[in-house]
């Protein structure tokens, strides 16, 4: 199985978007993906169709960030309520751990944490104002044994 490609929805009529179109970049997108498919709570969903903007703390610009997935669903207690969702591996929902040795390793995941906490932080707002949810999931949440 290919860790990227093209998802095919076995119910279209839910994906906001071009159904024919839909990209998976990791397996824990495919699985995300088919799980909203399939399941009859989900009421519509997108991956990567709007944007999010966030100042990088890198260049000190504005850039666009695209969550991987919007999702209308009705929740536990029949309430229709929307979730953005980021699905990121778990190592990378973490600050990297300090190290003696600065190399250009450890500062490429410090300078990637920063990106990410100033999109999750632009999201968090963005959500918020809309009464929408935000969450970052990742192997643990999906349920995905490594």
């Amino acid at each position: 199985m290919s860790y990227k490609g093209y998802f095919k929805a076995k119910y279209p009529s839910k994906y906001k978007g071009n159904p024919t179109t839909i990209i998976y970049r990791s397996l824990y997108e495919l699985k995300l993906m088919t799980h909203l498919d399939k399941n009859p709570n989900v009421l519509e969903w997108a991956s990567e169709e709007f944007f999010i903007p966030y100042k990088s703390p890198i260049d000190g610009k504005v850039h666009r960030y695209f969550p991987d997935f919007w999702i209308k669903k009705r929740n536990t207690e029949g309430i229709i309520e929307t979730v953005v969702v980021e699905v990121k591996p778990y190592i990378q929902t973490i600050p990297p751990v300090p190290k003696k040795q600065i190399d250009k390793r450890y500062l490429t995941e410090v300078q990637t944490w920063g990106v990410n906490q100033a999109k999750w932080e632009s999201a968090n707002k963005y959500c918020n104002a809309k009464g929408w949810k935000f969450l970052i999931a990742s192997e643990k949440e999906l349920g995905i044994k490594l």
